[in-house]
């Protein structure tokens, strides 16, 4: 493959990936209360994972798999900046851990969560004090801190690193490059709202920054084709 078709190909990948994740996003916001929902209890999400039936946990997988986007738009942003081969090599590496965290921590919801809910409809009381532990247990591990704190650090790293290697890259204009860093650094801080409550607000916009800047990272390395 031509270094101009990965170009068009991470591009695709970053605003379909985008497009993607804010109509899951609505759609779990409405059906599921997301992401207020997090927080809640065993008792109170379970039954309702469960009551969301198939539609609900098809949502969850394909939720589960959209950051794998991401790896193919690094590889495009890399396409893109040949010039920055060794900052593109150390980007592509955080895109590809943040991806995997993510999808390890979202993937717990079709399936073990799914299964806990399941057996929650028609466990006794006792067993439903183990099944609520577990899923505390799984959400503090691989949600908040593999999905959420891992992924997300190494996301906004991918960030920041091809911001920086953008501003730099006479190619793109600069407002561009500033852009990146300064979403990077936000989405940086966003992280540490398992740390900090107050931060909480940065990671709530950065719920809406995040397919924004996707689109825009997406459409601009297609729109410059001269650096590819």
């Amino acid at each position: 493959m031509q270094s101009r078709d990965l170009v068009i190909a991470g591009g695709i990948s970053l605003i379909g990936g985008a497009l993607a994740f804010v109509g899951v996003f609505s759609y779990l916001a409405a059906k599921f209360s997301y992401p207020k929902i997090l927080d809640g209890a065993a008792e109170e999400v379970l039954p309702r994972l469960r009551g969301g039936g198939a539609p609900m946990r098809a949502i969850w997988a394909i939720y589960s798999l959209l950051p794998l986007l991401l790896v193919v738009g690094a590889v495009g942003v890399a396409a893109a900046l040949p010039n920055a081969s060794a900052a593109m090599m150390l980007a592509v590496a955080f895109a590809a851990i943040g991806s995997l965290a993510m999808c390890l921590g979202l993937m717990r919801w079709p399936s073990i969560h799914w299964e806990l809910a399941r057996a929650y409809e028609t466990a006794g009381a006792e067993s439903r004090h183990s099944i609520s532990a577990t899923f505390a247990g799984l959400n503090v591990y691989l949600g908040n801190y593999i999905g959420e704190f891992l992924g997300e650090l190494c996301i906004g790293a991918f960030f920041l690193v091809v911001g920086l290697a953008m501003y730099c890259n006479a190619g793109f204009p600069g407002w561009l490059g500033i852009c990146g860093a300064a979403f990077a650094l936000l989405f940086v801080v966003g992280a540490f709202r398992n740390v900090t409550a107050r931060v909480q607000w940065i990671a709530d916009i950065n719920n809406y920054l995040l397919p924004i800047w996707m689109i825009v990272l997406g459409g601009a390395i297609i729109w410059y084709p001269g650096i590819a």
